[in-house]
């Protein structure tokens, strides 16, 4: 199935830019900035590596199967609701079974 790795290959090319956006920043802005020329390549190399698992690790959660079955999820009350409070469950009850 080629869905996953087409949205983690999108996906791949915002987190890139964010890594890259976040790791630019103390290294230009701090004391750094005296070491960028050796730095900055060493912090190309590592956002793109470092981006590679964080987009595949993403890409299931943005396909619509996965929200379906999360609603379905919460529908049964297997799960809670986002907004909705978590059950305080105390030592030596047991979760009712609604």
């Amino acid at each position: 199935m080629l869905t996953r790795p087409i949205i983690a290959a999108l996906v791949y090319m915002m987190v890139q830019a964010v890594l890259f956006g976040i790791g630019t920043i103390p290294i230009v802005s701090t004391p750094l900035a005296a070491n960028a020329s050796e730095l900055m390549p060493l912090h190309i190399v590592l956002s793109f590596v470092v981006a590679a698992p964080i987009a595949w690790a993403l890409a299931p959660r943005l396909r619509a199967r996965w929200w379906r079955r999360r609603e379905a999820r919460i529908a049964a009350g297997l799960e809670p609701a986002p907004d909705a409070p978590r059950p305080r469950i105390r030592s030596g009850q047991r979760a009712s079974s609604a």
